[in-house]
């Protein structure tokens, strides 16, 4: 199976939009957001163009808590709101992810996951810690990097950065 991780969307509309088409072309059937999402309404975009199940933790620059619970009644089943970190079980892999490094490699000092993805520094960045890989898949805004964001496939271990043009 595969699923996409994207982090530090902070309102990019349009990078959003090329992001949810490729994931389409892709068949990805679950979405990672690492944070740092920003307005609702880009939550609501990602919604509308994507029909999988979307897991979400919040960074520092999200909105009020309160009005992203009423979006999740909105799509039950389909949207996860985990706060400040997730957790899911797929393809035989446990997943972890929040949005800050330091969370990630405490996360990873555990030796529970096999992957640990995270957002925040708007760099993408790999690193094993034991056997935790700990992923950054940069950020969908553009900001500080240009916009990348990584499909990691359950089933042959593989771990692509996108780079949108």
């Amino acid at each position: 199976m595969k699923i996409a991780i994207i982090s530090d969307t902070h309102d990019n509309l349009a990078n959003i939009e090329k992001t949810l088409s490729i994931l389409k072309k892709e068949s990805i059937q679950i979405l990672l957001h690492c944070g740092d999402i920003s307005a609702l309404d880009t939550l609501k975009t990602i919604m509308q163009g994507f029909l999988g199940k979307v897991h979400i933790v919040l960074g520092n620059a999200d909105e009020d808590t309160l009005e992203l619970t009423n979006l999740k009644n909105k799509y039950p089943g389909r949207l996860k709101i985990w706060g400040n970190s997730g957790e899911i079980k797929t393809g035989g892999k446990k997943i972890a992810f929040n949005h800050f490094p330091e969370i990630a490699k405490d996360l990873a000092s555990i030796k529970d996951y096999d992957l640990i993805f995270y957002g925040h520094t708007h760099k993408p960045w790999e690193e094993r810690i034991g056997k935790t890989r700990l992923v950054n898949p940069g950020n969908l805004a553009g900001i500080f990097y240009g916009p990348t964001f990584a499909i990691y496939d359950t089933k042959n271990e593989k771990l692509e950065l996108k780079i949108l043009d």
